[in-house]
């Protein structure tokens, strides 16, 4: 007995309405939306670990060998308000330091990508341990920007360059 056109079974019948039936396909969406979403919470923790990773492997860089005299070496630097920055418009870059002494620091100087230097007078230094400077720095340039900078000192009557510490932050078109 046939029950339909081209069906000659009662399987094929039931093989046909699973095809045509809507809730199935509403269940398979919804597996593959369920499936994407298990992607992106992983994603969120793999992501953080990985910028976690790349933060301890940068400050690795730094020496750790004892200071010679009148030494400078750069720690750390911090964008404070890195969320908020917009293009050409000044903002404060906060760099901190362990030294010998109290070298005198004549500017701080930072590459924007390949681009600079570019050396600023440094508005605020407070030695301690660890030392902290502030300076004062502006970029034309919006997106995604990789920041490195180092001093210049005195250092046995000569003018020095610290090591290069670098940070990365987003700039606001302006």
């Amino acid at each position: 007995m046939k029950l339909g056109k081209g069906i000659s079974t009662k399987e094929e019948f039931l093989q046909m309405l699973k095809v045509a039936d809507p809730e199935m396909s509403l269940h398979k969406k919804r597996e593959r939306r369920h499936g994407r979403c298990v992607i992106m919470r992983l994603s969120v923790p793999i992501l953080t670990i990985g910028a976690v990773l790349l933060g301890i492997s940068s400050c690795a860089t730094v020496s750790t060998k004892p200071l010679t005299p009148g030494e400078l070496r750069l720690l750390g630097m911090l964008v404070p308000e890195k969320e908020k920055i917009k293009g050409s418009s000044p903002f404060v870059v906060n760099i901190s330091f362990e030294a010998e002494g109290e070298p005198e620091i004549r500017a701080a100087c930072f590459y924007f990508a390949d681009d600079g230097p570019h050396c600023f007078k440094v508005t605020d230094a407070n030695y301690g341990s660890p030392g902290t400077i502030k300076v004062q720095i502006y970029t034309k340039n919006s997106g995604a920007r990789a920041l490195k900078g180092y001093l210049l000192y005195i250092r046995d009557g000569k003018i020095q360059p610290t090591n290069v510490i670098s940070t990365y932050f987003r700039v606001i078109p302006q």
